[in-house]
């Protein structure tokens, strides 16, 4: 069947990245999606455009002449969705902005991604990936860093890739919204900001309790290791496997040492110490790919930290759709990212690759000349909304972070959404962070009347977030199809690390595993050992992933009445965040920064280090005579890169962070200083004016700062809603909303509801 998005008309403006991956992502779904680009072509020739691009017609116009301005008028007029990501005010200065059009066109939704919102002090900054990542903690040193002062570049585009996917979900959202209202809105999505959630957990703060988490010398299982064939794998103990490890590994003695370990006060870092030797030593006794085979053996957690392109020919990969093969007319038969978010009934397609400049430009003009659609005269609105979501009810069953994000998304923009934990897991993991506008009740599945509570609840609701291992679900008897039958036109929404398909889809997975199998730890860590990204990414962008699936899921019902199953995975967002080297084909080679000395990708795009701190300069070719001017150099445009990177590094050094920031953005080259810290950010004024940073009470754990959702939607605006409660503590009034009120303190006195003993980590 065609994608949801079908007969949905984009129009997209993108250059870069952010643009174009949001309006690939919509194209895949099924919209019809126009890129228009200038006559010279994309202001980035990469290979990356092969990905962002496919599925799209091409138009090539100069917006600067006025024929030309009045055939992209035109366009808009009678489009669906406007996509670009301009610095705020280039577009309107064009006469394209998001004012004018939506007023030309009342159901256009235009959506916006600057680097800085138009209100945000560095909005006239060019908002390169650079300068996002310097801005916001990115290139803070990891953990395991030879040196804390000095930053870490990492070649992932996350705030490029984040703002994207927060527009694909706001754009979906917004088309729901308008089946009611009838009206478009504007979007507005900056890089900076949404950067946030992509910080998340990592950021949050108890402002009544300690300022960071004091992890002290304890023994874990969980890192990387060093195999017997040089390769490097990541074993994840952060399950209830570890016993059976421990036993597969012959590793009993280990096991016994680690009890007198956690047990012994004198000379407990010495021991700790030996014993985390001992663990590594077990690792060298095997290859990767045995210890691999061997955890998967025992269903637990652990992958050989691959590169990029190991994976892209993986059986998992391939088997699953999440490397596809797209024959481009540019570089021939190319392996790319497949389709991030998974409807069954409505699976979308790549329909096409990215076609030849201006190749659609005389289809495209026809159409305009004999367009029978127009928004011009709209009927009144046939609903007022404040929430595109609301009245809708979703059950989330999710634990840790992308399942729990995706219930989050959904509350934010409406959703009545109930999260049931277990209460056989002692701790909700994040639960102060991504559990948030929720109401929350502890419930026994694994007991009959806890089942049936689970039945009653499903009677009324809309959506079920889940993101067990495959078949955990249908083991409890709350899998789709049982679900379904209970509720025909639900929407069901499974996340994981590998997916629904291929061999790997039964394996569990957390952030770290995801990043190893795909290349993400082998590209961060260069040379040495594989390190994990600053935020968890994949996570994050997963729950985003897993919104627009069921956004598109309730578009779909909206209009047909059916339900579907939906799914994504931390596998796929880790393609999707490396598409721009997330491609293969004969010829290409791999030259994208890598590994903890990393500064950036190259002279006019790195951290330099001035005499009170760093800061990071992204500037063009053409620039260097205005740096010469500035930085008093002679003659740079005949000088290599290598020896123009030391001239640089010699002169910035002479004076401050803030000289040469000041110096460079006066005069229109991008520069900012580099956050080590990005719990700093939420101190910031501006960022908690704008909603970024949100500082409220927990009933039990007091003042807590968190960040804020970051999408802007003029009509219905995002909700934070209320911060997240102790878990179980909704429990009676979810009883009573379903007629069960009389029963609380019974189930409560039998265990199959739970009020207290869950910490809320």
């Amino acid at each position: 069947m065609a994608g949801v998005l079908q007969g949905i008309r984009v129009i997209d403006f993108g250059q870069y990245i952010a643009g174009p991956l949001a309006a690939m992502i919509l194209a895949d779904q099924g919209a019809d999606v126009v890129r228009i680009d200038p006559p010279s072509g994309p202001k980035w020739d990469t290979p990356g455009n092969a990905i962002w691009n496919r599925g799209k017609r091409s138009l090539l116009l100069d917006l600067k002449q006025n024929g030309d301005l009045g055939i992209a008028k035109k366009l808009i007029g009678a489009a669906d969705v406007v996509i670009e990501n301009f610095r705020p005010g280039v577009m309107d200065r064009l006469g394209l902005g998001s004012k004018e059009m939506t007023e030309n066109n009342s159901k256009l939704i235009y959506c916006s991604m600057p680097g800085f919102a138009a209100d945000d002090p560095r909005s006239t900054l060019p908002g390169w990936e650079g300068i996002i990542g310097a801005a916001t903690g990115t290139y803070r040193p990891s953990e395991n860093s030879p040196s804390m002062e000095t930053p870490v570049y990492t070649a992932i585009p996350i705030a490029s890739s984040y703002a994207a996917f927060l527009s694909s979900v706001s754009i979906t959202m917004a088309l729901i919204g308008r089946e009611h209202s009838n009206l478009g809105q504007t979007i507005v999505v900056p890089l900076f900001d949404s950067m946030f959630p992509a910080m998340g957990s990592r950021v949050l703060t108890l402002n009544d309790g300690p300022s960071t988490v004091q992890r002290g010398n304890t023994l874990t299982w969980t890192g990387q290791y060093e195999c017997k064939d040089g390769v490097w794998l990541q074993y994840h103990s952060g399950n209830s496997n570890l016993r059976e490890f421990i036993e597969a590994a012959g590793a009993s003695w280990i096991e016994s040492q680690f009890s007198e370990a956690k047990q012994t006060a004198s000379d407990k870092s010495a021991n700790l110490a030996n014993y985390q030797n001992h663990i590594r030593q077990l690792f060298k006794s095997r290859t990767s790919e045995e210890w691999e085979d061997l955890v998967a053996s025992i269903g637990s957690e652990a992958a050989i930290c691959r590169t990029t392109r190991e994976w892209m020919s993986h059986p998992q990969a391939r088997q699953s759709g999440m490397i596809i093969e797209v024959p481009d007319k540019k570089f021939g038969n190319t392996l790319q990212p497949g389709i991030n978010a998974r409807l069954n009934s409505t699976p979308g397609e790549v329909r096409s690759p990215a076609p030849e400049q201006n190749a659609d430009k005389l289809e495209l003009l026809s159409e305009l000349d004999h367009s029978e659609k127009t928004f011009s005269d709209t009927r009144p609105n046939v609903q007022s909304i404040s929430s595109v979501l609301e009245g809708t009810k979703v059950l989330d069953l999710c634990i840790v972070l992308a399942g729990p994000t995706c219930g989050r998304t959904l509350a934010e923009f409406g959703s009545d959404v109930i999260k049931i934990d277990s209460p056989h897991r002692q701790r909700v993991s994040f639960h102060n962070e991504i559990n948030r506008a929720k109401k929350s009740i502890v419930l026994d599945l694994k007991t009959e009347e806890g089942l049936s509570i689970f039945w009653r609840l499903l009677e009324d609701a809309d959506i079920v977030v889940q993101n067990f291992r495959k078949g955990v679900a249908e083991k409890l008897g709350i899998g789709y199809e049982q679900v379904k039958e209970r509720k025909p036109d639900i929407i069901y929404a499974s996340l994981n690390t590998y997916g629904q398909e291929g061999p790997w889809s039964m394996r569990p997975g957390h952030e770290q595993i995801a990043q190893a199998a795909t290349g993400m730890q082998e590209r961060y860590g260069g040379n040495g050992q594989p390190l994990t990204q600053p935020f968890a990414i994949n996570d994050y962008g997963t729950g985003f992933m897993g919104a627009l699936a069921v956004s598109l899921a309730l578009l779909h019902r909206s209009r047909t009445g059916e339900g579907q199953h939906v799914s994504t995975a931390l596998a796929y967002t880790a393609c999707t965040l490396q598409s721009a080297f997330m491609q293969d084909f004969r010829g290409n080679t791999s030259n994208e920064a890598r590994g903890q000395d990393s500064l950036g990708t190259g002279p006019l795009n790195r951290a330099y280090k001035a005499n009170d701190g760093w800061l990071f300069i992204v500037a063009r070719r053409s620039d260097l005579s205005i740096i010469r001017n500035l930085l008093e150099l002679p003659d740079l445009e005949r000088v290599g890169d290598h020896e123009l990177e030391l001239l640089l590094e010699y002169s910035v050094q002479k004076h401050s962070v803030k000289h040469w920031v000041d110096a460079m953005n006066n005069n229109g080259i991008g520069a900012h200083e580099i956050i080590f810290d990005p719990r700093a950010l939420l101190r910031d004024k501006w960022v908690i004016e704008h909603g970024l940073s949100v500082t409220r009470d927990h009933m039990e754990l007091g003042s807590i700062t968190t960040t804020g959702p970051a999408p802007r939607l003029s009509l219905t605006p995002l909700q934070i809603g209320r911060p997240a409660p102790k878990p179980g503590s909704d429990a009676q009034t979810i009883l009573e909303d379903i007629g069960l009120g009389n029963q609380f303190q019974r189930l409560v006195g039998e265990n199959i509801i739970r009020l207290d003993g869950i910490v809320p980590g």
